[in-house]
C-alpha cells in the first residue's frame, strides 16, 4: 500500500499544472508576480485551496486576490483537460502568509548580526 494518500498527489499535480498555466497561459497583469506555494486538497477531491504568495510583497493586494478569483474558472477548465479525474476540485485561493513570517525573521536575525558586528571591541 502507497503512503501517500490520493489527495495528496491530487494536490501536487495541481500544484505543478496551475504554475504552468499562471506562468504560459494566463495573461492577466495582476497576477504576473504570483508564486504557488502549495495546494492542498480535501479528501473528498471536491475542493483545493491553492496557497500563493506574490513575489518581493509581504502582504497580498485586492487586486491579485480579484484577478486569481477571476482566473479560477479558467484554471479549473484546464485542469479538467489535462489532468485524469472525474471531478476537478473547486479552486479557493488563499494568501501564505508563511514566506512573510520567514522574511520577517530573516530582517530581525540580519538586526542582530549587524548590531553584534558593531558592538565588537577590536583589537
Amino acid at each position: 500500500m502507497n503512503s501517500f494518500k490520493r489527495a495528496d498527489r491530487v494536490a501536487d499535480l495541481i500544484k505543478i499544472e496551475i504554475s504552468n498555466l499562471l506562468l504560459k497561459q494566463v495573461r492577466d497583469p495582476r497576477i504576473g508576480l504570483v508564486t504557488i506555494t502549495g495546494v492542498k486538497v480535501t479528501d473528498d477531491l471536491r475542493t483545493a485551496r491553492v496557497f500563493f504568495v506574490e513575489l518581493g510583497k509581504d502582504q497580498c493586494s485586492e487586486e491579485v486576490q480579484a484577478g486569481l478569483g477571476k482566473a479560477a474558472g479558467f484554471l479549473r477548465r484546464e485542469l479538467g483537460r489535462r489532468l485524469q479525474l472525474r471531478c476537478v476540485p473547486e479552486l479557493v485561493f488563499a494568501y501564505d502568509p508563511s514566506f512573510a513570517y520567514g522574511n520577517r525573521i530573516e530582517r530581525l536575525i540580519s538586526e542582530i548580526h549587524r548590531e553584534e558586528e558593531a558592538h565588537v571591541p577590536e583589537d
